[in-house]
């Protein structure tokens, strides 16, 4: 059995409103000096699967198809 991490960002230069308004929460909760807040999706996925190779293609199809959108986010996948 493996666990594949998935981290989803939104790519450089698209508009984060949910980053943004986390930006503003941390300051008016007296946070200050924060210069920008991005926010992301982090996925856990189990897979009844031994060999790396053929865990990350699954993973990297999944992701592809439905976890991120590949126009606008970034993914990157971790195995254990």
């Amino acid at each position: 059995m493996m666990k594949a991490k998935v981290h989803i960002t939104l790519k450089t230069g698209v508009l984060d409103p949910q980053g943004k308004a986390i930006s503003h929460a941390l300051d008016s909760l007296g946070f200050d000096g924060i210069e920008d807040v991005r926010q992301g999706k982090y996925i856990e996925i189990r897979l009844a699967e031994t060999d790396a190779e053929t865990a990350r293609s699954k993973v990297e199809a999944m992701c592809s198809r439905l976890l991120a959108n590949p126009v606008i986010e970034n993914y990157s996948i971790e195995l254990e």
